[in-house]
């Protein structure tokens, strides 16, 4: 029954991450394919540690997985926010909002 379970995750993130692949082709602006770059380090990766878990459990490759899952966690977000800035910043040429920006 474990194996059925794992497949059906690994195929989970394998479409996941396709979706998120699908989505940096299709979209027409910068800052949409970023927001679909972004989600690739989201639910594939945890779906993968999930299956990867199930199967090694919590021994050495289980923890060197939830450590490598994490990191991507925390950095994932980080970069995409640094790369959202400089687009920002090389398509307007500031950071500050302009004033078609601001809500009305």
């Amino acid at each position: 029954m474990t194996n059925v379970v794992v497949d059906v995750l690994l195929g989970l993130a394998v479409a996941a991450e396709l979706v998120c692949c699908l989505g940096v082709v299709v979209m027409r602006t910068t800052a949409d394919r970023l927001h679909y770059a972004g989600a690739g380090t989201t639910l594939g990766p945890l779906f993968v540690l999930v299956a990867l878990l199930l199967r090694e459990g919590f021994a050495a490759p289980g923890l060197q997985a939830v450590a490598a899952v994490g990191l991507l966690f925390v950095s994932g977000p980080l970069v995409v926010h640094a790369l959202a800035r400089a687009i920002r910043r090389i398509d307007v040429g500031t950071l500050e909002p302009l004033p078609e920006d601001e809500a009305p």
